[in-house]
């Protein structure tokens, strides 16, 4: 393998599955001799995991939506250089759990504040550092709620609090960024039972590692 690391994202809405395949996915990659990072956005080092509490506490229900984009932008900003960026540079594979596509459609285009504008907070945040491959786990609201209401020992945010109005908005704007960046963003229907989808996420990060190889 090559010195460059690879940094593969996960999207999609409350109660997609990510977090059960990332899981699944680290503990294939590295029975198959890979280097792998997992971690997770807002959070995955002390500060941010600071910051990802001041967002996600269900008393903070008066957070203005700009506060909001701009605590994501700075804990984006300290995970990347703190951990991230480190991890890309010995190689290794990084599996985020979210990234800079969640803030473009939660505050983007759920919250109203606009695609441009909140690219612009996190181009500032994040620099050249983009994906080399993001798999939007597209789910119906519906699904993926019942999803949560069925999960013990799932944490409650505040996120999972809106009403569903919110999730679908949240829905329509990964859409239009799977339409924008179709180069980068491969959208897999997680609707479907886990086994199913994650088959098609093993294959799809199989492709991409074999063309880094290269």
């Amino acid at each position: 393998m090559n010195n460059k690391g690879l940094f593969i994202t996960f999207e999609g809405g409350e109660g997609a599955g990510k977090t059960s395949v990332i899981t699944r996915l680290q503990l294939d990659l590295q029975n198959h001799g890979h280097q792998v990072l997992v971690t997770r956005e807002p959070g995955g080092i002390p500060i941010a995991e600071k910051i990802r509490e001041v967002i996600l506490d269900r008393s903070h229900t008066m957070m203005d939506e700009r506060t909001e984009a701009l605590l994501y932008a700075a804990a984006r900003r300290q995970h990347l250089v703190e951990k991230v960026i480190p991890a890309l540079e010995k190689g290794w594979i990084v599996l985020c759990d979210r990234f800079v596509d969640s803030s473009l459609a939660y505050q983007g285009v759920a919250r109203g504040l606009g695609m441009e504008q909140v690219w612009s907070i996190n181009e500032f945040a994040i620099g050249k550092i983009m994906p080399d491959r993001t798999l939007y786990m597209d789910v119906t609201p519906e699904i993926g709620l019942a999803r949560i209401a069925d999960a013990n020992g799932r944490e409650v945010n505040r996120l999972d609090l809106e009403h569903n109005s919110f999730h679908h908005k949240v829905r329509e704007g990964y859409l239009q960024l799977c339409e924008l960046y179709s180069d980068r963003i491969v959208k897999i229907d997680a609707n479907r039972e886990q086994d199913v989808v994650y088959k098609d996420v093993f294959r799809i990060i199989e492709h991409l590692i074999e063309g880094n190889q290269h």
